[in-house]
């Protein structure tokens, strides 16, 4: 069973990284990129076989370790 998370910064978050980019992306000729903000992307392999389960797992993994709560947004999705 295959599980992706996607993580990204609260919305009021400053992103620096994002600004970076949008920046970059300025310089390079791509002109009305008014906003980017970045975020991280984990795909995970998962032994379990019950969906309800595996996404229990996973939420738990985001809540101590993937995602910083306090600043970051998740999502979950389960692959069968």
């Amino acid at each position: 069973m295959k599980a992706t998370v996607h993580v990204t910064l609260k919305t009021g978050v400053l992103d620096p990284q994002g600004k970076a980019i949008e920046h970059a992306l300025g310089n390079l000729g791509f002109d009305g990129v008014e906003q980017a903000r970045q975020g991280k992307f984990i795909e995970l392999e998962l032994a379990d076989t019950d969906v309800d389960t595996a996404r229990a797992r996973v939420t738990d993994m985001c809540e101590k370790l993937l995602a910083n709560t306090v600043i970051e947004n998740y999502s979950v999705q389960i692959e069968t």
